[in-house]
């Protein structure tokens, strides 16, 4: 379907149709008309209006394709798929030769996640659309198709039709590159790239891309120059100052790196990624006045950013500050309570304070959401032991041992709390245990439990296996 009435008859148009609804008086319009008015509403999100416009559109031209077309077009939006296809069954038998009725079968089929098939349609519809000019919007949905398929050589094979119709074609573009991305054809898809550099030198997006597969392929000054050619081609190309900056970082050229984002900052709104990175920057060049006022900058811009709440609380934690570091991780907490990494930091900051209660009850909330790192359940049995909570520490440490089978620091531990509790077959069970999985981590039973190494059996079972 093409649109594309004179702007001053679509806004009369427009203009008339919507005096017809406030007034309740019915004027005639052509099929054209609506049609255009109906894409204009579509384009803009006004689905309401839309559908009256068919509506009236189709009571005043009943035999219309194009509005029929339309209607399915909303029925798939409002998932009606059964209604939708009985539309177009009745249009393919009235004009079986129409592309159109093709591609939104395809879209019906598409909707329902039987991708096969939309592309086995959307083919149908390439045959009988072989010389019009909307061609290349059938290859971008047949690529897209294959995506939806997972088949990556396939997609890539006809966003590059795509590009062959309109070298500028940037959501091809990227396509494409997600399709080498995913396949992990770096060098594939720097050479791709190049050759498309060659047919259009000026292209941002694609230096820009180009920039990206060198720095995953550790290239960072052919990186560096990709992404200056990306400035050079349009040098209020955001993306591409954001992409040197990383670079720059990369190599430890922190000022270079800075002055990047700085131009970041002045060709658009702040944004939380650039203020938090030249916060990083200055904290590595031990500027440390200027890094903390980039921190506050970080989640003033976005409070919701974790990073930059976690960047100020580890800041903080550095300099040993830990009731600032604790002020700022309680402020993050508040915010969004259901962030682990949050916790984990508040719980090592209450730790270092000799806050074992509210360290614990960090770590629980840790794995509370999900966090399983083995030394966080490690932290936490320690903090219990310290409050004498052997029952609570056995029981966390049984857990540990589901999501870390065989491994010597949680044996020592369960051995020395068992022998603590007076269990002693259990005790040496868990010590036998332990140093047959590792001997060197016997100086846990020395630091935690020092009155069980005094005994006998136990420093026996601990020579023997190191002999």
């Amino acid at each position: 379907m093409e649109f594309g009435l004179p702007e001053d008859n679509n806004n009369i148009s427009l203009n008339k149709f919507e005096s017809m609804l406030k007034t309740n008086n019915v004027l005639f319009f052509d099929s054209n008309e609506f049609e255009n008015i109906i894409h204009h509403y579509l384009e803009i999100g006004k689905i309401a209006l839309a559908k009256k416009a068919i509506k009236l559109g189709l009571d005043q031209h009943p035999s219309s394709i194009n509005l029929k077309l339309f209607q399915t077009e909303i029925l798939v939006l409002e998932n009606k798929f059964d209604e939708a296809n009985k539309v177009l069954e009745t249009l393919h038998i009235l004009e079986p030769n129409n592309e159109e009725v093709y591609i939104q079968k395809a879209n019906v089929l598409s909707k329902q996640d039987e991708h096969e098939k939309a592309v086995s349609t959307l083919l149908i519809a390439l045959d009988l659309a072989a010389n019009d000019e909307g061609i290349g919007d059938l290859y971008a949905l047949i690529g897209m198709e294959y995506l939806f398929l997972d088949q990556f050589e396939n997609a890539k094979l006809y966003f590059k039709k795509c590009l062959d119709i309109d070298l500028e074609d940037y959501s091809a573009l990227y396509n494409i590159i997600y399709c080498y991305d995913f396949l992990e054809e770096n060098d594939d898809a720097i050479s791709f790239l190049n050759t498309y550099l060659d047919q259009n030198p000026y292209c941002e997006v694609a230096w820009h891309q180009l920039g990206r597969q060198y720095v995953t392929t550790n290239e960072l000054d052919k990186a560096l120059a990709a992404f200056e050619f990306a400035i050079i081609s349009d040098d209020s190309f955001v993306g591409a100052y954001l992409e040197k900056g990383k670079v720059l970082e990369k190599k430890k050229q922190y000022l270079e790196a800075i002055e990047n984002y700085r131009i970041t900052l002045a060709l658009d709104e702040p944004t939380s990624f650039a203020l938090l990175r030249i916060g990083h920057c200055y904290d590595k060049l031990e500027q440390y006045d200027l890094a903390v006022q980039y921190y506050y900058k970080t989640v003033h811009e976005d409070p919701l950013l974790d990073k930059g709440w976690i960047a100020i609380t580890k800041f903080y934690n550095k300099q040993k500050d830990y009731q600032k570091a604790l002020f700022y991780i309680n402020k993050a907490i508040n915010i969004d309570s259901e962030n682990a990494v949050y916790w984990k930091l508040y719980a090592q900051i209450n730790s270092r304070l000799n806050f074992l209660e509210e360290a614990e009850h960090g770590y629980k909330k840790t794995l509370d959401l999900g966090n399983y790192e083995l030394q966080t359940w490690l932290s936490r049995a320690d903090i219990l032991i310290a409050l004498g909570e052997y029952e609570a520490a056995i029981l966390n440490l049984i857990q540990a041992s589901e999501f870390h089978p065989e491994t010597a620091e949680i044996e020592f531990r369960l051995a020395g709390l068992n022998f603590t509790l007076h269990e002693h077959s259990k005790g040496h069970y868990h010590l036998k245990n332990a140093v047959l999985l590792n001997c060197e981590f016997e100086y846990i039973i020395e630091e935690l439990f020092p009155k069980v190494m005094q005994k006998p059996t136990v420093r026996e079972i601990i020579l023997a296996a190191k002999k």
